[in-house]
């Protein structure tokens, strides 16, 4: 094999390697795909809109409770169910099926986490509710 028919074939071998990994890893998931999985899963407590209801917290003022900084992480354990228990009023369900299917890297921190493709949905969903 010539050292051009190597060249060739190994930019071949790249551009096939690329082709695989787009198909592969979809797009991330966008702010609508976490608003229909709240509509669903988290509105009859929190609200349509998530400004909360009677008994749920209003989700719009996260950051605002946080110095103006979304807590990606915090909100995740919350969601996922890690955060459960630390509190003794605490009545948010498990929400197993947003912890099934495709990873996809989310920062949080600083540092990419292999996410869920629908935690990581209502999380930036979430994270587009914040008022000012």
């Amino acid at each position: 094999m010539t050292p051009a028919t190597l060249f060739k074939f190994l930019i071949a071998v790249l551009l096939v390697t690329c082709l695989v990994a787009c198909v592969r890893n979809p797009a991330m998931p966008e702010a609508e795909d976490g608003a229909r999985l709240f509509q669903a899963n988290c509105a009859a407590c929190h609200g349509s809109d998530g400004t909360g209801g009677t008994d749920a917290p209003d989700l719009t003022k996260i950051a605002l409770a946080d110095d103006g900084s979304f807590p990606r992480a915090r909100v995740l354990s919350q969601i996922d169910g890690y955060g459960r228990g630390k509190l003794p009023e605490e009545a948010m369900p498990e929400f197993g099926a947003l912890l099934a299917g495709d990873l996809v890297p989310v920062e949080v921190d600083g540092t990419l986490t292999p996410t869920p493709r629908a935690l990581a949905a209502l999380l930036f969903y979430l994270e587009s509710l914040q008022t000012p």
